[in-house]
């Protein structure tokens, strides 16, 4: 049995009042996922744009700031 057969057959066994909050938990690790993946996107992407931003002329155009 994999991990989804056997996920499904222990929702089966658990009570419908249940549902609700394993639903919400289901969402929770969805949303803690995702926001797992945009970090380590801007994360790995940072060292790109640094060759980018890190110059002089770009800390002259924001010199004013």
């Amino acid at each position: 049995m994999d991990a989804k057969e056997s996920l499904f057959a222990k929702i089966e066994q658990i009570p419908e009042s249940f549902y609700p909050e394993v639903l919400n938990f289901v969402e929770y690790l969805k949303y803690k996922h995702h926001l797992q993946q945009k970090t380590e996107t801007a994360f790995l992407s940072e060292s790109v744009m640094a060759k980018d931003w890190s110059t002089t002329e770009e800390d002259e155009a924001w010199q004013h700031l």
